[in-house]
């Protein structure tokens, strides 16, 4: 019997175990076995094969020890999920099975998960009460129709191409305008599902997304079992509804990036919202891509998979443009450009920041331009709300002496302490380490010590200084720490007791402001000249999704305005945001990306290290290329890149370095990276004594 067991990718346990068992178990079985001195969950993955068994001494081989009660095997497209994803993200097959699985199902004996499933069947048992009658349905605009019709060509097609009534294969870009009613869409889409006896899965980039979208479904489908996953959880809570799911007792499941991972027995329809969204790509661990997942899953279980966003990323736009226009053509693209209600987009105003008067010498810049605060009165004047929008929290981005220069640098990491004003810290944002603001300057003891640039803590601050009486309110991932936070401080907002809402990018998306009829972008340049190639997709995104916030009310929406405060008006990346034109926007930069041999015309993978020293790291990556420089020739249009610094470079007194590896093709690349693992885990053992922490590859990574 042929076992997984939780084993991370350098411990060089890659596949599954064996161990002996009473009696034959169908692969995906849970099961409790020894491993060294512990007792560990795993899941039988296959039988030996007789050939195989027959010539084996299985003596040493140890026994199962108990398989878990009541529990389904794990069904053949989940192990089929997992060993693509072990395969494609270059990691253990056990590590990648074990880390989906709720960690409360992985530390129960088959006694304590007894005891635990009698509860939960008393839940699973009970059918959900319709609390009130299903919402009335709104009128489809004819865009919205126009969408739905063809996906209910493409799933016609699909049953009468195979003869089945298997939902279509086929994965959808549905590219909609902010307020469009892409939501709508996918509900109706979702009903089509549960008509036929399908389960939805339906995943948001974030938790700060699920409360209001799990609202609006749970009014829609009243009386039927509508479940969450993400990490806001309780374990207990996890584990429930995980089990809802994998029983098929769940009609809809809600999720973050793991929820791709859910065993949906009966699964007829995937959608992905703002799919563009850097929160779908895990950054620790097993760094895998829910979204790419999706489309993946889609396509093994043979249903339509929805990538909804009003900025695709650019690998979706890609994949979604026709060959004929030199795109891959592997997606069918939908689109409603125009809002809902015969609303219109917000008009976007550039604010010049160079024509702005200059502050006198020791006198702080104003929080805006007296322009943009004259329009925020303006709106308040009316009752109307604002939305300003930084992202950078805390009071100031660091602290410094007047006399000897002192910032407030974190001694663990490559970056400043972020000083908070509320709670008169210093906070690293990397590491965590908080101190106290110290009463003077702790190199030459000078007790002016001042902070240098903005936050929103200070910017709620300076907004409420210069427009008294105006009821500011602020959300951030500092004031919304505290189970249910987020939606007290959101449904403030709604009510209409916050006149000017200061935020960083969570409230940039997703939310639906009604009263909102002004955004401003304080800050928005640094992201024009930063290094990273995808700074301009990320920010254009961000901006677009901000505007969207303003003017959702058909009635106020005429008089909606988005101004961008800039130190650069006449940028391409303004330009095109004025005109909300995605399409030019994305031609360019696809443009720059071809010539310059970046995704999506490239594949990449980053080879991570972190040392105790810069040294060590680097000398590791330095030889892992060397290790594999041949085979990377052989298999040609391989580049390996010289290794460097990371961007932060040292972390809670960990020094990080990374290596870029560039291929043509992307089965060239996943050649190399399987075929050098077993080469770089050895190497990783002679690095150790040197100062090597820890290692890893980094698959379609989102910064180079």
């Amino acid at each position: 019997m042929r076992v997984l067991v939780e084993a991370p990718q350098h411990s060089g346990l890659t596949g599954p175990l064996d161990y002996l068992a009473h009696q034959p178990l169908p692969p995906g079985t849970m099961v409790r076995v020894p491993l060294g001195r512990r007792t560990v969950t795993g899941v039988v993955w296959d039988a030996l094969a007789d050939e195989v068994a027959q010539g084996w001494d299985l003596a040493p081989l140890k026994p199962v020890i108990e398989v878990l009660p009541d529990l389904p095997p794990m069904p053949l497209v989940w192990r089929q999920l997992i060993k693509f994803a072990s395969a494609y993200y270059q990691r253990s097959l056990g590590e990648m099975a074990m880390m989906v699985l709720p960690p409360e199902l992985r530390q129960l004996d088959a006694v304590q998960w007894a005891r635990r499933f009698k509860r939960l069947n008393k839940a699973l048992a009970q059918a959900p009460e319709a609390a009130q009658a299903p919402e009335a349905l709104p009128e489809l605009t004819p865009e919205q129709q126009v969408v739905l019709d063809a996906l209910a060509r493409s799933a016609s097609a699909q049953s009468a191409s195979d003869g089945a009534a298997a939902m279509p294969s086929s994965t959808f870009l549905l590219w909609g305008s902010t307020g469009s009613g892409k939501t709508e869409v996918y509900l109706r889409q979702a009903d089509r599902a549960l008509q036929a006896g399908r389960q939805v899965l339906l995943m948001v980039p974030e938790i700060n997304l699920t409360p209001q979208l799990e609202a609006r479904v749970a009014a829609r489908f009243a009386g039927r079992h509508i479940v969450s996953l993400h990490s806001g959880l309780t374990p207990a809570q996890r584990l429930r509804n995980w089990m809802l799911a994998h029983l098929g007792e769940a009609d809809i499941v809600l999720g973050t990036r793991l929820a791709v991972f859910t065993p949906l027995p009966r699964l007829g329809l995937v959608v992905v919202d703002e799919e563009h969204d850097p929160s779908y790509k895990q950054q620790d661990g097993a760094r895998y891509s829910a979204r790419d997942l999706a489309v993946y899953r889609g396509q093994l279980e043979k249903v339509p998979v929805i990538l909804g966003s009003a900025t695709p990323s650019l690998e979706t736009w890609f994949n979604a443009l026709p060959q004929a226009e030199g795109g891959a053509g592997r997606y069918q693209r939908l689109t409603m450009p125009s809002r809902v209600g015969q609303g219109s987009m917000p008009r976007v105003r550039r604010l010049d920041l160079s024509r702005e008067p200059k502050p006198r010498p020791g006198q702080e810049a104003p929080p805006l331009a007296q322009a943009l605060l004259d329009a925020i009165a303006e709106r308040i004047d009316r009752g109307e709300q604002s939305l300003v929008l930084l992202n950078r929290r805390g009071y100031a981005p660091v602290l410094q002496c007047s006399d000897c220069g002192w910032k407030s640098e974190c001694p663990q990491c490559s970056a400043w302490r972020v000083f908070h004003k509320v709670d008169r810290t210093l906070r690293c944002h990397h590491c965590g380490l908080t101190d106290r603001v110290p009463r003077a300057c702790p190199n030459c003891g000078n007790l002016d010590i001042h902070p240098i640039g903005r936050g929103t803590e200070k910017l709620e601050e300076q907004l409420a200084a210069a427009l008294p009486g105006a009821r500011v309110g602020r959300i951030d991932a500092d004031v919304t720490k505290l189970k249910g936070a987020l939606e007290d401080k959101l449904a403030s907002v709604h009510a209409g007791e916050v006149d000017i809402l200061v935020g960083t990018q969570m409230v940039a998306k997703g939310h639906d402001f009604r009263r909102i009829t002004l955004v401003a972008a304080v800050n928005p340049d640094a992201a024009l000249f930063a290094s990273d190639f995808r700074a301009a997709e990320r920010q254009f995104a961000l901006l677009l999704q901000a505007a969207g916030r303003a003017g959702r009310d058909a009635s106020v929406a005429q008089g909606s305005e988005m101004w961008v405060q800039t130190w650069h008006p006449d940028h391409p990346l303004y330009a095109a945001l004025a005109r909300y034109d995605y399409e030019s926007f994305a031609r360019q930069q696809l443009k720059e990306r071809e010539s310059a041999g970046l995704p999506p015309y490239a594949h990449l993978a980053m080879l991570r290290a972190e040392a105790k020293t810069q040294e060590a790291a680097q000398g590791f990556l330095e030889e892992a290329a060397r290790l594999v420089e041949e085979l990377a020739a052989g298999l040609g249009g391989i580049l390996l890149y010289p290794p460097v610094p990371t961007a932060v470079q040292r972390v809670a007194n960990i020094e990080r370095a990374q290596m870029l590896i560039e291929a043509g093709s992307r089965p060239a690349l996943q050649r190399l990276l399987s075929r050098s693992t077993q080469t770089w885990l050895a190497l990783a053992q002679q690095h150790r004594p040197r100062g090597l922490v820890r290692w890893a590859v980094d698959v379609d990574p989102l910064a180079i």
